[in-house]
């Protein structure tokens, strides 16, 4: 049975990251009260940057999280919040510093400053997507930190891919090159992390493989923005609900994220 403060991030969760929330319910129980304070953390870290239109309110906002983190990190008394005290249960020190490159990260969401090139954005990926998948695997058992980088690259890259449409109607670049090819580049790059990392699989523990659950859908997303850029812009990425809970459960069930 999860306490108040689990059941909270966990409503926070289905709420604003139904996917993430999926993932998470399929997972064994033990493995949900590490993930829903993650994942709820990341939900109120990525919409700090949008919930105002001053830059340094939004700022203070990610600062805010930043303290949370040192707090927990630094061992010092942790403030009262329905997130951050689960989330003080379950992190570990290089968990904490993962997050906080996270938070560090979303600060290019408060700006309307494109990525300076594609080196840039693989790096933003790597803090947002990859970190959080890494800090949710490290406290459920034995994980490559590798194999997990690619991975979440993957899942931030298709989510990105996704968000993409919304990005641009706010006013922001998500891609220094929104060509076609360069798409296709970009998704078989994503593939071909995703493809390295599920070969890897064995070195990730079975409770700690709970973390890439997130990921049942990455490769069908990314393959369809492969095979169709122009589903990209368009904002048709994504699978049928049968599909997407079908594969969600299998991968669930077998343990082969």
């Amino acid at each position: 049975m999860l306490s108040d403060d689990l059941n909270a991030c966990a409503d926070l969760v289905r709420r604003a990251d139904p996917d993430r929330f999926l993932a998470a319910m399929a997972a064994p129980v033990a493995a949900r009260r590490v993930l829903f304070p993650i994942y709820a953390f990341n939900v109120e870290v990525a919409r700090a940057p949008w919930v105002t239109a001053e830059p340094m309110i939004a700022e203070m906002r990610l600062q805010w999280w930043r303290d949370a983190l040192d707090e927990i990190g630094s061992g010092k008394v942790v403030r009262r919040h329905e997130v951050v005290t689960p989330l003080a249960d379950v992190l570990e020190a290089q968990g904490t510093e993962l997050l906080d490159q996270l938070v560090a990260a979303r600060r290019w969401d408060i700006y309307r400053e494109p990525f300076e090139d594609t080196a840039q954005f693989r790096d933003y990926l790597d803090r947002t997507a990859a970190n959080l998948m890494l800090a949710a695997a490290r406290p459920l058992g034995e994980v490559d930190a590798g194999v997990i980088r690619d991975a979440g690259f993957a899942h931030g890259l298709a989510n990105w891919f996704r968000a993409i449409p919304a990005l641009e109607r706010a006013g922001r670049v998500p891609l220094t090159d929104g060509r076609p090819q360069a798409i296709v580049a970009l998704a078989e790059e994503g593939l071909d992390r995703l493809a390295r990392a599920r070969r890897e699989r064995a070195t990730i523990s079975r409770l700690a493989g709970a973390a890439l659950l997130p990921l049942w859908q990455s490769g069908a997303l990314l393959r369809q923005a492969l095979q169709d850029p122009s589903r990209v812009a368009d904002g048709v990425l994504g699978l049928s609900p049968i599909r997407s809970r079908t594969g969600l459960l299998l991968r669930a069930t077998t343990g082969r994220w």
